[in-house]
């Protein structure tokens, strides 16, 4: 059993403003900076993905569509938590405008990664039985177990690899390398005689999926206006469930055709072919080419993103922020160094807690919890968690720039906590007994609605935010590194903890975790709500 989380607005103008930043620990700076209004809020939704069966509603891919550009114009108070705890407010007002740019066709290209993603973890979940005789392993689960896993050990290795790629090739002609290893991937899968080809194509697949799940999200940040950036990034969770919806429904026809499992994993080709067609036409993230020293491209890039009276503003703020520091791209020590290390253990630890808070353990043991409240049907059972994370995930994607990313964490995680505790006592106190099947269902439905309000879509999302420039996609492969590998272990363990300790010790154990990241995040997480990604990296990681 693995589990794999990943988990806007319009009314655009500038004005100038004299603002003051001071984010104790992390250094200061004091300059003019072009303000931004927060002006409208979207609902998105997205499901958190596990490679055991989980269902979604097609609906849900609908929630919110029309919200995306609509303007309510209003100056707002920007609130920045730094990590010792002290709240600063930052007011920006800005003339009413509109954008000439555009930038959600170009998140709709990157997102088929995402989409891909979701498939190519769930298009097992119904292909494995049929597979598994046509391959002649159908009594070797050790053998089957390769075949789930090895696509997880291969995005292990993607993960890593993208931040490299990103940075040296750029963000478009990394995701249209990334698209070699999935159409092989894919082809293998689809055509293999035997099982070490399956497992070559697995590997192959899985390392295609990490290098996605590092620049997806890191693409979007990048292109998207401060404004609507939270709400973009959570379409990038849409996509995601809607690739495992894909895998599921794909499966549909495996019933009355045995060999349809290799139609489910060919149609993965399709989206591949069509990420790489789709970049050759999509802009190239300006950070990126500011970066680089490739000014005449970036205000392209921009021009074509934003419009061009914002130009001169977002060049301003790149300008800004690469003040006083002429230093080359970081290399993978330098995330280690006494100058990134505590933004970048931030980043490593939020899916490290993501992980270990027990998603896992919810959705393996959904099923029998259900059953156990006389809910037979196990699609009924999938479609009534993933009901939750959409709900969750709409309202999350509402409330993301208005309450912020730390607060929904830890409103999720605390959440979270309490659900565990509830789920724990429905199996062990006896006097609860004649409710207990009701309090499961309770406590699971809880906990999934609580995950997908913070810690299943937030922490993709703000790591691109926090890191700064030079070590932004670097930062993001470890940390995703760090989600990828505990996912393996966890996976490879949990069943053999639960067999030693029993499974309500466990929830209780996860609930403890919960508890310690609401701490942890109090205490160590920055705010990044309406705040551009220069702002944020001239607080958190000032020049030296």
């Amino acid at each position: 059993m693995q589990a794999s989380t990943y988990a806007v607005k319009g009314g655009i103008g500038f004005g100038v403003q004299k603002r003051t930043r001071i984010l104790k620990g992390f250094g200061e700076s004091q300059k003019p900076s072009l303000g931004l209004r927060m002006t409208d809020r979207t609902a998105c939704c997205g499901l958190r993905l596990s490679s055991i069966v989980m269902e979604a509603e097609l609906t849900s891919a609908r929630v919110g569509a029309n919200g995306i550009f609509r303007s309510l114009a209003k100056p707002r108070s920007v609130k920045a938590q730094a990590s010792d705890g002290d709240l600063e407010n930052l007011t920006s007002t800005v003339p009413q405008g509109k954008s000439s740019g555009t930038v959600l066709p170009y998140v709709g290209v990157a997102c088929l990664g995402a989409i891909l993603f979701g498939y190519h973890l769930g298009v097992v979940n119904g292909a494995l039985e049929y597979l598994a005789k046509d391959l002649g392993i159908t009594e070797n689960a050790v053998i089957q177990g390769w075949v789930v896993s090895t696509l997880l050990a291969g995005a292990t290795v993607g993960s890593f690899t993208g931040g490299a790629l990103a940075d040296k090739f750029g963000r478009k002609r990394t995701f249209q390398l990334d698209a070699i290893p999935l159409i092989i991937g894919a082809f293998l899968c689809a055509t293999a005689q035997s099982v070490q080809t399956m497992i070559i194509g697995r590997l192959l697949a899985g390392i295609g999926i990490g290098v996605t799940s590092a620049i997806v999200p890191l693409y979007i940040s990048e292109i998207s206006p401060t404004e609507i950036r939270g709400a973009l990034g959570s379409v990038n969770q849409l996509f995601i469930c809607i690739g495992i919806l894909a895998a599921l429904v794909a499966g549909l026809p495996l019933a009355g055709n045995p060999l349809w499992w290799r139609t489910m994993f060919g149609i993965a080709i399709v989206p591949s072919i069509l990420l790489a067609l789709g970049m050759a036409f999509s802009p190239e993230s300006p950070r990126w080419l500011f970066q680089q020293g490739k000014i005449p491209e970036a205000e392209k890039a921009i021009q074509t993103l934003f419009g061009k009276e914002r130009v001169a503003e977002v060049m301003y703020d790149l300008t800004a922020a690469a003040q006083g520091s002429t230093e080359t791209e970081a290399g993978w020590f330098d995330l280690f160094s006494s100058r990134y290390w505590k933004v970048v253990s931030v980043g490593a630890a939020l899916f490290l807690f993501q992980q270990l808070a027990g998603i896992n353990a919810v959705v393996y043991y959904s099923t029998s919890v259900f059953r156990s409240a006389g809910i037979a049907s196990d699609v009924a059972a999938s479609a009534l968690v993933g009901a939750a994370n959409v709900f969750g995930t709409a309202v999350a994607s509402s409330l993301m720039d208005r309450q912020g990313r730390k607060s929904l964490l830890i409103t999720s995680f605390g959440g979270m906590a309490a659900s565990m505790m509830l789920l724990s006592l429905s199996f062990t106190w006896k006097v609860l007994a004649p409710y207990s099947g009701t309090l499961a269902v309770l406590g699971t439905v809880l906990y999934v609605l609580s995950f997908s309000l913070g810690a299943g879509p937030v922490p993709a999302l703000l790591l691109p935010e926090i890191f700064a420039s030079r070590i932004r996609a670097k930062a993001v492969a470890l940390s995703l590194g760090m989600h990828w590998i505990s996912n393996f272990v966890i996976g490879l363990y949990f069943l053999s903890v639960v067999t030693k300790f029993g499974i309500s010790s466990v929830y209780l154990g996860f609930a403890t975790v919960c508890l310690l990241a609401v701490l942890y995040i109090a205490g160590n997480v920055v705010e990044t709500k309406g705040r551009s990604l220069e702002e944020i990296e001239r607080a958190l990681n000032p020049a030296i």
